[in-house]
């Protein structure tokens, strides 16, 4: 079921679905409302957000002319944010009553008409410039999670089922930036071919109709591709072999 990942730790939490994906910053807006803690349980930390493999953080945003330079100076003051739970959560902790406000969106333009400051998501923080926002501290930092309710993991089929989903989903992230190479040696020519391959590597190597040939697969960075493959038809040639 597609739903959006500020309501996924609600109905995970409250046994609507069984397990779900979402960011670690709605998991903290759930709990900050809801009081309960423990209910969640993450089996995998993925690491991926919208335009990179890293971490989103939620930031405190004023306007760059402004006189604030941290939390306690916002006392009094309006902050607008979608993550409005976690945002008062993060004012306690740092002994400041701030008047947190829910945004629908567009949050960067409303400082400082209508916001003193803000609590928004960023990757890059090249739409805080572009609005002409300065960043003061980080309220939080989050990526997805996929999470179960402590209900189905009791339960060993849904246990087995999600740690299975678990490991799937890490090699999907895993398998990113990285290709498949596959060629055929030379026996008499195999112990170069080897020593040009990334170090740490341990290639699959499987004999050929033709005793003299072996074919070699493995699974190298992408980024190296194109320093490696030069170097191994380079060798080829001086060795007067081929690779296919």
């Amino acid at each position: 079921m597609l739903i959006r990942a500020q309501e996924m730790a609600r109905y995970v939490s409250d046994g609507v679905l069984d397990a779900g994906l979402t960011g670690q910053d709605w998991i903290a807006e759930h709990e900050a409302g809801d009081g309960r803690t423990g209910v969640l349980t993450s089996i995998a930390d993925l690491i991926y957000a919208k335009q990179s493999f890293g971490k989103v953080k939620w930031v405190l945003a004023v306007p760059e002319e402004s006189p604030f330079r941290s939390a306690r100076d916002l006392g009094g003051k309006t902050v607008a944010t979608e993550l409005v739970r976690a945002t008062r959560a993060y004012f306690a902790r740092h002994g400041v009553t701030a008047n947190v406000e829910f945004s629908w969106g567009a949050t960067e333009v409303k400082p400082p008409v209508l916001a003193d400051a803000i609590v928004e998501a960023t990757e890059t923080g090249s739409t805080l410039r572009a609005n002409r926002l300065r960043i003061i501290d980080t309220v939080l930092e989050s990526n997805t999670q996929l999470i179960a309710n402590n209900t189905a993991l009791a339960e060993e089929w849904k246990r087995t089922k999600l740690e299975n989903i678990a490991l799937l989903l890490r090699a999907a992230i895993e398998a990113q930036g990285r290709v498949g190479l596959m060629l055929n040696v030379r026996r008499a020519d195999l112990a170069g071919v080897l020593g040009l391959l990334p170090a740490l590597q341990r290639p699959t190597i499987s004999a050929l109709s033709d005793d003299e040939w072996v074919a070699v697969n493995t699974i190298i960075e992408e980024r190296t591709v194109r320093d490696l493959i030069p170097r191994l038809k380079a060798r080829a040639r001086k060795a007067s072999s081929s690779i296919r």
